[in-house]
């Protein structure tokens, strides 16, 4: 281990796949890791090819429930239709007994025409639209896809109940997706005295964004510290605008470095003496 971490101190080190992928640029700087940022830049990409291998495992050991359930319902349509084509073959089938069944059928659909269009509008809602895949977080109070039906999606909470909504209903609703997202911006309120001098504010401005341009492995750089609105007429209220490196479909990778950044902000206001 004491080696290996001595060679990417001081050494340099290729990925071998970036190297076939690219190896018709020939530019091996941007195929080579020469720093321990570099390093880690490096294990987040391995990571992500594999997350997003295990996550389309995941899309299709889900999407089996509702192509099964789909499966089932085809087999009984083609199955009455093959029945009726034989039963006209073999001349069983007389006038009298096709307008029967004509007469059956017009009885059910009557009966079942609302359900036979709800079933088609969600078959199209998953497998035409298909607004997220099992394991996506969803803009619908925060909750997790668990499992796709034909007529249903099961959805896990934060604090792990289930609730079941019908396709017929999300599919009137817009509907976000964090798997799906680019790395995602943030923003963080606080409130300042208005007696609070002006040479405190910009101090407390750029140590901030100091701060924050110093967690390369979290945040992008040129973050914003902009003032927003006055609020009861004694507080400046101010905001952080920053963008992580990665979207919010895991919220503990989100909050755990926006907690950080809290922290120091009031290790800022303590040292700086800003009532906040």
């Amino acid at each position: 281990m004491k080696r290996l971490v001595r060679i990417i101190r001081h050494g340099v080190l290729s990925m071998l796949d970036e190297q076939i992928l690219e190896s018709s640029t020939g530019d091996e700087s941007t195929t080579q890791i020469r720093s321990e940022f570099e390093a880690k830049i490096a294990a987040r990409k391995i990571f992500q090819n594999v997350a997003k291998r295990g996550s389309k495992l995941m899309t299709l050991n889900g999407t089996k429930t509702a192509v099964n359930k789909l499966h089932q319902m085809v087999n009984v349509v083609v199955s009455i239709i093959i029945l009726v084509a034989c039963l006209l073959i073999l001349g069983i089938a007389t006038s009298k007994f096709l307008l029967f069944i004509s007469s059956q059928i017009v009885a059910m659909a009557f009966v079942f025409g609302s359900t036979c269009k709800t079933v088609f509008e969600a078959v199209i809602f998953l497998f035409v639209m298909h607004p997220f895949d099992v394991g996506d977080r969803c803009e619908i109070d925060g909750m997790i896809v668990e499992q796709m039906n034909i007529l249903t999606t099961v959805f896990l909470r934060f604090n792990n109940q289930k609730i079941c909504c019908p396709n017929s209903t999300l599919s009137t609703k817009p509907i976000g997706n964090y798997h799906c997202s680019p790395d995602m911006g943030d923003s963080i309120d606080f409130c300042v005295h208005i007696a609070t001098l002006a040479e405190k504010i910009a101090l407390t401005r750029q140590r901030i964004i100091s701060y924050i341009e110093s967690k390369k492995d979290h945040w992008y750089a040129s973050p914003s510290v902009v003032l927003m609105n006055l609020e009861e007429l004694n507080k400046i209220k101010m905001s952080v605008w920053l963008r992580h490196r990665i979207n919010h479909q895991g919220m503990g990778k989100k909050l755990n470095p926006r907690a950080l950044v809290v922290e120091e902000m009031v290790k800022i206001f303590k040292a700086l003496d800003i009532e906040y």
